[in-house]
């Protein structure tokens, strides 16, 4: 076997790696990239040496990560509103794209709840404790990611998984249940029926918005089910219904959510592209999910009809 086709064959880990480190589609493509550079650019005899391929990748993925990790820390510092990863959206049904990014969504830690929460990690801890937790890389290894010790390390990783149990991100529901709690909540939405959306929302439900400052959405975190739903009854009266109707379902990072390409109706406001998602336990709307930032669309799969809206 090539040293490529080797490669190939590691890529789907790669990608998920980068991508859970980063959070951005982009980074981790341009890591993965770099490191197969990097591999190519070492001599024969280097690359006869490497014992375990994947591992010596993962490390090298990892090291390019925390390198952006560290400068995405200084450029969120003048983002405009939230921040939200970067989406994987693939369709709903059908066959799925032989692509690493569409085989990574199938993995539970990768779902947007989870994302959001490892957002919260300082970059040490999220390096140290997604290579150790998610894909059981030795510390002595991540000590040399992170230029530290191995125990100390150790403490980066326990740091972050309490941050993560803490925040209790919900794990994913079916798409049965998603696609009825869904149902349930575009049918209220659509006929502005406030009460409807409150009673799929949970008391303390939260709505992020993610625009960058290039179009509409909630730059704060909205908190509690009544204020979303009539944060959403407000963009039905704006916006007008119709101009909802075009939406059509997508997998987001692996949960069903919704795209609606920009559009205008007759006595409404121009309406922007939003893709959105959620986050559901118990058969309740924890969280809602609203990426509108244009930067962050680019990768949509080619449109498919949307569902007809109620009669």
């Amino acid at each position: 076997m090539g040293l490529a086709e080797e490669f190939t064959g590691h890529r789907a880990h790669l990608v998920a790696v980068a991508y859970r480190l980063t959070g951005s589609v982009a980074d981790a493509e341009d890591a993965v990239q770099e490191a197969w550079l990097r591999l190519a650019g070492l001599g024969e005899e280097k690359q006869a040496g490497i014992r375990d391929l994947r591992g010596w990748l993962t490390t090298v993925v990892g090291r390019i990560c925390l390198d952006r990790l560290r400068s995405a820390a200084v450029q969120r510092e003048r983002y405009v509103g939230q921040w939200l990863p970067e989406p994987i959206v693939t369709p709903l049904g059908g066959k799925q794209a032989e692509d690493p990014l569409d085989a990574a969504v199938r993995d539970e830690g990768l779902r947007m709840a989870a994302m959001v929460v490892l957002d919260k990690l300082t970059p040490e801890q999220r390096v140290a404790f997604v290579l150790h937790d998610a894909f059981s890389v030795p510390f002595a290894e991540i000590a040399d990611i992170l230029g530290t010790t191995a125990e100390a390390a150790r403490q980066s990783a326990s740091r972050g998984r309490r941050a993560v149990k803490d925040a209790e991100p919900p794990p994913r529901a079916s798409l049965a249940e998603q696609q009825e709690v869904l149902d349930r909540f575009l049918t209220a939405l659509l006929a502005g029926d406030v009460a409807g959306m409150t009673a799929v929302l949970h008391p303390d439900a939260t709505f992020v918005g993610d625009s960058g400052g290039k179009t509409r959405t909630a730059r704060q975190v909205i908190v509690g089910g009544d204020k979303i739903a009539r944060f959403f009854r407000g963009l039905v009266e704006m916006f007008r219904p119709e101009a909802f109707w075009t939406g059509r379902p997508v997998l987001v990072n692996g949960d069903l959510g919704v795209y609606v390409p920009p559009t205008q109706v007759p006595g409404g406001r121009p309406l922007d592209a939003h893709l959105q998602t959620m986050a559901i336990r118990d058969g309740l709307i924890v969280a809602v999910y609203d990426v509108a930032n244009p930067d962050k669309l680019t990768r949509l799969p080619a449109a498919e009809p949307g569902t007809p809206p109620p009669t």
